[in-house]
């Protein structure tokens, strides 16, 4: 809102001066009817005509106290009533000026702490017209004082002068208004700049993948972005002493701030959790902090998993038909020699070509399904009832007896999964799962349940389970106990998993057998998944 004096300020800063001006006017006032009342013309006050004094100061008194009035209601604007207050001032204190002697008593001095306010409330040129039209009045009252009660003629230059100082107050108070006027601007600007900039800092810092922490000289956090938190489970308030809040990052922080390194780059933060450390001084802060930086290590394996992935799943697009196309000319040639007769030590050497040829197919085939992993196409369902229909084809497949795989579910449950992958996920476990198994009634297990949250599917075996040693290497590619498989079966079903927002493990059970665990990710209330803490 604008004022017509050409301010840009807002209205409660115009009112809230004009007020403490209107209340000095009340003291000021105040303090003439106290004085001439108990002392009467002793001080000076109404020493050419107390009566007049006095009258003119209850006078001005009650215009005072009225004053407050329009000032509470804002009404009328504020323009008006900043002349009629610097008005009654101009008029109040003239009239108190003749009353008390004239130029000689001094009280039209009084003029220049209204018009500096005057100046300083109204921030424009409007000043100068209070400073004429008071002294038009200093100038009427000494003239009036020569012409009807023989004042000195000489003390026009003391009125003179006053009026001087009435200009040069109103244009030193009009130039400072200026100034506070652009500084007050220049300030607001550079306040909603850096409102802005802090917000733009928070918003970055929220979305970056990396755990951001600001602190100061003194190993005081002053930020913290929700990755950090997540890194370092744990969230602090700003002025919280990294020293015992995160006591192992504050040892490589004093290091670094000693050294200019760390004694190691990689932080143990949890158990399969690891940050890459990284500190970045603040050069300007005086406190002389840093920025420290927690990378997410197991994020920058994910990344690098998913570079081999790509350039693994163009690989095997390229050379899918250069390795398929000899492979089934060999495999052909080798049925048709096996049709001939020959020896038993010939068909021997031709079933080990047959059996390989087929082995080294499959191979291809299971290379080529890690294509798939960016392909999944996320559905919610229900896992119940697509587990007995997976359970079905599964034992019309395997020729199974009825009652061998057996389902404990939680019906009504849903997951969000690409129904493709997941039935290959569940192929491959059970077949895992019935080739070490005993193949008896209850043999093989499928469980559903619930843990904080997340569902669980427990796909388990009545076999002998994994060795320790072996436990490690599941996962990996290519790692196979069994000479006729080829390695990548549970490695692309962990694959697939975590393509689809959940995660492949394998648990240790109590009874004999194996246990393999797929933790589905959480559902939001939209049904989309929201995947899980890793």
């Amino acid at each position: 809102m604008t004022d017509k004096s050409g301010a840009d300020f807002p209205p409660v800063d115009f009112w809230r001066s004009l007020f403490y001006f209107n209340f000095y006017r009340l003291t000021l006032v105040s303090l003439f009817v106290f004085l001439t009342g108990t002392f009467g013309s002793s001080l000076s006050l109404g020493a050419y005509n107390l009566l007049l004094f006095f009258g003119a100061s209850v006078v001005y008194l009650a215009v005072v106290v009225v004053s407050f009035i329009p000032l509470r209601l804002r009404w009328p604007r504020f323009t008006w009533q900043l002349a009629v207050q610097i008005g009654g001032d101009i008029v109040g204190l003239t009239v108190l000026s003749y009353a008390s002697g004239g130029i000689k008593s001094n009280v039209a001095l009084l003029l220049l702490v209204s018009l500096a306010a005057a100046g300083l409330i109204s921030r424009g040129r409007v000043t100068l017209l209070f400073a004429a039209l008071a002294s038009i009045a200093a100038l009427l009252e000494h003239t009036y004082a020569v012409l009807h009660h023989d004042a000195d003629v000489a003390q026009y230059v003391q009125v003179g002068l006053l009026c001087m100082a009435y200009f040069a107050v109103a244009w030193l108070a009009h130039t400072l208004a200026k100034y506070a006027v652009d500084s007050q601007q220049l300030a607001q600007r550079r306040g909603r700049d850096l409102v802005s900039l802090a917000e733009a800092n928070r918003l970055v810092m929220r979305d970056m993948q990396d755990g951001v922490l600001v602190v100061d000289g003194q190993g005081m956090v002053m930020q913290m972005n929700l990755r950090a938190e997540h890194l370092l489970h744990k969230g602090v308030s700003a002025g919280s002493p990294l020293s015992e809040t995160f006591p192992i990052l504050f040892g490589q922080y004093a290091l670094w701030k000693q050294t200019g390194s760390t004694s190691r780059d990689i932080l143990q933060l949890d158990v399969g959790l690891q940050a890459r450390l990284r500190f970045v001084a603040i050069e300007h802060d005086v406190a002389h902090g840093a920025v420290i930086f927690l990378e997410d290590m197991q994020r920058v394996r994910a990344e690098a998993q998913q570079i081999k992935l790509a350039a693994l799943g163009r690989l095997t697009a390229n050379i899918a038909h250069e390795v398929r196309n000899p492979l089934s000319a060999i495999s052909y040639a080798t049925e048709l020699l096996q049709e001939e007769q020959g020896d038993a030590k010939q068909q021997r050497l031709l079933q080990i070509v047959l059996d390989n040829t087929q082995r080294i197919n499959q191979i291809v085939q299971d290379v080529m399904q890690l294509n798939r992993r960016d392909r999944a196409q996320t559905e919610v369902f229900e896992l119940d009832a697509m587990l007995r229909t997976f359970v079905d084809e599964f034992d019309l497949a395997e020729r199974l007896d009825p009652g061998v795989v057996v389902l404990a579910g939680m019906p009504g449950i849903e997951v969000s999964f690409d129904r493709g992958h997941l039935r290959q996920v569940l192929w491959n476990l059970c077949r895992n799962a019935l080739r070490y198994g005993r193949k008896r009634t209850g043999s093989l297990r499928l469980a559903m349940s619930d843990e904080d949250g997340h569902v669980v599917l427990d796909v388990l075996d009545d076999g002998q389970g994994v060795p320790a040693e072996q436990q490690g290497k599941l996962f990996e590619p290519f790692f196979t106990t069994a000479t006729e498989g080829t390695g990548l079966g549970l490695y692309i079903a962990k694959e697939l998993c975590e393509a689809n927002g959940a995660r492949l493990e394998y648990h240790v059970v109590q009874e004999p057998g194996a246990c393999f665990r797929i933790t589905f990710g959480k559902l939001n209330r939209d049904g989309e998944e929201a995947g899980y803490d890793r």
